[in-house]
């Protein structure tokens, strides 16, 4: 769902109802501090900063970027500092404390479990991450978007604060360099004996049975389970396999080889999710005829009340898909990792050619930078969405900035909290959305746009 679509209070409104609410981890660090500049106006992230076990951590990020009242209309969000493999202090700080407050918000008030979704490719943010959600509680961890082989060992080192370490992928690097990122949980503990945690089970999400093979040998640690993602999901699809074709349009083509082979699946011996696809009753009771434990649904939860998106953005959706206007395109350009990318077409987004034109190209999150090594041995970031000129001083191939967004600007912009551009205009939305955005119309009574995540899961279940 990007950044802080699926948030604390739809993640809090599914568990309430006897399922998994899932948070989006990504970004959560510019969510907390965007959030405390607009004032934090209902209290919530006070209120979980106040829970929040390291007292001064919490007091230094209120006192730098709390603002009473919230800023001034027409000024920019403060900058914050981006992550490198040397661990920034304070860039690491506002990691944990970010994943603390959206799992600890998300369980207030209920005993039932609460889960979070990484992408693996997004790397640097994952130690501090982890931990602070872990501190606030969180059940399950779900990844995707990469093969994440070490988080069961990073999860048994922070249950026990333990330091913990992530490999890096580096463009350009020797196969015989490694490179990594470190964390030392108790460098950030003040004094206190360190609070309990409870190690969260591990959910990897896979497109292929081959990866599930994989993960089961040769992951440092036992999995739960899977989540299996097929090319109709939202957000980040796993690239077809074999050679590249696509249509007409430009979108990639799947073939037989990208379609899971479920027995052979099941015949492995942990249950598993299917996800994209599945966001109807009649494909929930396929899932289970299949074998499968249940369903991930994404799409639906997006366009519901309780979703971080913008009221305004949500409805527009919803009506494209109550008159039959709902169009996603699998774009295999937009998003920086290289991955396909759902995006669905809304006027005044990213997805509107002459938006993404006329926007400048900047890069100030970095969340999706890659890192690169440098010809003296050090390591440099870049993004194929940044200034196709910086790009290219940094090594990079200018065809690989053709069709790149800034998916970082954008998808905060979905949730309200666009940035402020030099010229007084704001950062453009872009969103993602699955296939399924064309049946959202399950959902909806007599037209009405509005829906919420109770009647998701009663439609989804088949409970009148």
């Amino acid at each position: 769902m990007g950044a802080g679509v699926s948030n604390w209070r739809l993640a809090q409104a599914v568990s309430r109802l006897g399922q998994l609410g899932v948070v989006s981890g990504t970004a959560l660090d510019q969510v907390l501090v965007r959030r405390l500049q607009d004032g934090d106006p209902d209290g919530a992230v006070r209120r979980a900063l106040k829970a929040f076990p390291f007292r001064r951590m919490a007091d230094r990020i209120l006192q730098t970027y709390f603002i009473a009242g919230g800023k001034a209309p027409g000024s920019p969000y403060a900058t914050t500092p981006m992550l490198t493999q040397k661990g920034e202090r304070g860039a690491q700080e506002l990691c944990i404390a970010g994943n603390f407050t959206e799992i600890f918000l998300a369980r207030e008030g209920h005993n039932n479990p609460v889960g979070i979704n990484y992408l693996e490719k997004i790397q640097l943010p994952h130690l501090p991450s982890l931990y602070g959600a872990m501190l606030a509680g969180v059940a399950v961890v779900i990844m995707g978007a990469g093969i994440p082989m070490t988080i069961p060992s990073v999860l048994d080192a922070l249950a026990n604060h333990q330091p913990a370490t992530y490999p890096l992928t580096v463009s350009g690097a020797a196969a015989t360099e490694q490179w990594c990122s470190s964390f030392t949980p108790l460098d950030f503990h003040e004094s206190q004996e360190p609070p309990a945690v409870t190690k969260p089970a591990f959910l990897p999400i896979v497109a292929s049975n081959l990866l599930a093979n994989v993960m089961i040998r040769k992951a440092t640690g036992p999995i739960a389970g899977f989540i299996v993602e097929g090319p109709c999901a939202g957000g980040h699809n796993a690239p077809p396999r074999g050679t590249a074709k696509f249509t007409d349009d430009g979108q990639p083509v799947y073939g037989p080889r990208d379609v899971v082979d479920l027995a052979a699946l099941k015949a492995m011996g942990l249950p598993f999710w299917l996800a994209g696809g599945y966001g109807s009753n009649e494909q929930f009771r396929k899932a289970l005829e299949l074998g499968a434990t249940g369903i991930q649904v994404g799409t639906a939860f997006a366009l519901c009340m309780e979703s971080g998106l913008l009221p305004e953005i949500r409805q527009a959706l919803v009506r494209k898909a109550l008159d039959g206007t709902a169009t996603v395109r699998t774009d295999p350009l937009a998003s920086p990792t290289g991955f396909p990318f759902k995006v669905a077409a809304l006027e005044g987004a990213l997805s509107d050619a002459a938006i993404y034109r006329n926007r400048p190209r900047i890069c100030n999150l970095g969340f999706l930078r890659e890192a690169y090594r440098r010809a003296d041995g050090s390591l440099g970031y870049r993004c194929p969405a940044e200034p196709e000129a910086a790009f290219v001083a940094k090594g990079g191939e200018p065809v690989d900035t053709e069709g790149r967004v800034c998916l970082c600007n954008a998808l905060i912009a979905n949730v309200g909290m666009p940035q402020r551009l030099r010229d007084g205009s704001t950062e453009p939305c872009l969103i993602t959305l699955g296939d399924d955005f064309s049946g959202i119309a399950r959902f909806c009574r007599n037209g009405n746009p509005d829906f919420t995540a109770a009647d998701v899961i009663h439609t989804l279940l088949g409970v009148a």
